[in-house]
């Protein structure tokens, strides 16, 4: 599979000590926060894995960071665990995602968010999951995740999955 064209004078590459990664910001504390202090270390520890993407200067205008996981069944909605074992299940973990606020507006997250779920789609022909995680840091995350068919945990309203069955759909379409 090919990865998700990116718009001229942009690169994606996994993260690197040598990426300025304290001149990102993105408008949300915690989530540069991750990015500054902790991507790397983490990365280092075979934790998570972080992709960032960049512009000609070097400068980074977004990234993403993706984990595995498990969930309990009983956290999925019902018609998800219905033929599942009744025990902790894998899934994939889109743990940190954002975009420099000098380029929000360009849709960016769009394309990043898209390679992420091509990147989990990817890992799952080798690492089967049932589903796609995510914690939203706020209401306006959760309304662009929802927009790409994520829907709430129960019980949780911030928390949100893609089935995988969902995501296999969503790559045969691209």
């Amino acid at each position: 599979m090919s990865g998700v064209a990116l718009p001229q004078g942009f690169s994606l590459q996994p993260l690197q000590r040598s990426h300025p990664r304290r001149q990102f910001d993105c408008g949300q504390g915690e989530v540069n926060d991750w990015l500054h202090t902790k991507a790397l270390q983490h990365q280092d520890k075979h934790l998570s894995a972080t992709k960032v993407l960049q512009v000609q200067k070097g400068v980074i205008a977004g990234f993403y960071t993706l984990a595995t996981g498990q969930v309990d069944f009983g956290d999925l909605p019902s018609d998800l665990a219905r033929k599942l074992p009744r025990r902790a299940l894998p899934v994939a973990i889109l743990a940190w995602l954002g975009v420099s606020v000098a380029d929000q507006g360009q849709k960016l997250g769009n394309l990043l968010l898209a390679q992420a779920l091509r990147d989990c789609h990817e890992a799952g022909q080798t690492f089967a999951f049932v589903a796609v995680i995510l914690d939203c840091i706020d209401d306006r995350a959760k309304a662009f995740y929802q927009r790409w068919d994520f829907a709430e945990l129960p019980g949780n309203p911030y928390r949100l999955f893609l089935s995988s069955q969902t995501l296999a759909m969503m790559m045969a379409g691209s």
